[in-house]
């Protein structure tokens, strides 16, 4: 291109030279020439490189909303290390993310959920046949230190009571969309049982949503929450996702809001450490939280667990190349310590179940029939 602009000049050159003698208009036409000339040469200069540039690939996530922001720096890294590639997320809650390919039918890349259980139950076979463990969180209670009701007397011990109290307002996602949702309904389940309160889900789930429970001959608890949720908003806020409930934690429009720690810890939010034995975070008590099942509108039945986040390329993936590179990406190195650094705990190695493909079973731990 520069040696196609030094031949511009050197011919306005030349033809400016022998016009000593013409008038104006004359000069004005050699002008005008020249400038179409260059402008010709420009564009011709550009078809040239966009023509030999290699085109732009899309690579589309779905993903939970408490991924968000370890998710948005993993994508600036892996554009910088891809500049060929276009990675496009949508955050919304796990539940939502999943069906955007099993029954919304968009085409992606990749899908990340906050319970990777989700993606076998939901994906398998048609949509995905395997997964890969990353990583682990917890549930806590956010608060806003300047504007939640009683912030300066809350603890990890009466925190429930907290919320008892007259005025007090507190919030979680939709059971039916969010796994943190879900989630901090069980939570309250499993406090019943672990303090000793028969009345701690009656009196913050019962008798302030539609959100029913009844206890198994096996002696587990089954929740079960309808599609209308019907919440009492002078006491109870329910949003699609987690994530949403941080503008009004901070705003003070509401008092307290389950959230995962990492989310907490993303926003700057205070908040209460609920005890190991409830907040979903410690394997040790599996046992003690499969006693609280949950039941969805779809019908769908989850059990209480440990919070351990999936990742998978789904089978209609348009670029399934790409996908697993994103992959690689988010459990390598590089992945795990934006994951750290973000709030949560990585999974270090990786642990993948199903028919994994080829170029990750030298990167995660290979575990059979999970």
């Amino acid at each position: 291109m520069f040696l196609l602009i030094k031949l511009v000049k050197n011919i306005l050159y030349k033809r400016s030279r022998n016009v000593g003698d013409v008038n104006k208009m004359e000069r004005r036409n050699i002008l005008a020439s020249g400038i179409v000339i260059a402008v010709i040469v420009c564009v011709a200069a550009l078809s040239f490189h966009f023509a030999s540039a290699p085109p732009v690939q899309t690579l589309k996530v779905f993903h939970a909303g408490s991924l968000a922001v370890p998710l948005e720096e993993a994508e600036k890294q892996f554009e910088a290390l891809h500049p060929n590639v276009d990675v496009q997320r949508e955050s919304m809650g796990s539940i939502a993310a999943i069906r955007q390919v099993t029954d919304v039918g968009k085409r992606g890349e990749v899908v990340a959920s906050a319970d990777y259980t989700l993606i076998p139950n939901m994906m398998y076979p048609e949509y995905a046949d395997w997964v890969v463990r990353f990583a682990t969180n917890d549930l806590v209670l956010a608060y806003n230190p300047e504007k939640s009701k009683y912030a300066d007397e809350i603890t990890p011990e009466n925190w429930y009571e907290i919320l008892r109290r007259d005025g007090v307002i507190f919030a979680f996602s939709s059971p039916n969309l969010d796994p943190c949702g879900y989630r901090a309904v069980m939570v309250l389940q499993l406090a019943e049982l672990y303090y000793g309160d028969a009345k701690i889900f009656d009196d913050l789930i019962l008798d302030n949503t539609a959100i029913t429970i009844r206890e198994e001959e096996d002696g587990t608890y089954l929740i079960t929450t309808p599609e209308d949720l019907k919440p009492n908003t002078a006491k109870v806020s329910i949003r699609p996702k987690s994530v949403e409930l941080v503008a009004l934690v901070e705003a003070g429009g509401l008092d307290y809001a389950f959230e995962y720690r990492s989310v907490a810890v993303q926003h700057n939010l205070s908040y209460v450490d609920l005890p190991a034995e409830i907040d979903l975070g410690d394997m040790t008590y599996e046992d003690f939280y499969n006693k609280v099942k949950l039941q969805n509108a779809k019908g769908e039945t989850i059990t209480a667990s440990t919070i351990i986040y999936g990742i998978t390329v789904p089978k209609n993936a348009p670029n399934p190349e790409f996908g697993l590179e994103f992959v690689k990406f988010v459990i390598g190195d590089a992945g795990q310590k934006i994951i750290e650094d973000t709030g949560q705990t990585p999974i270090a190695p990786a642990v993948g179940s199903g028919e994994l493909p080829e170029e990750l079973k030298d990167v995660v731990i290979t575990e059979v029939n999970k």
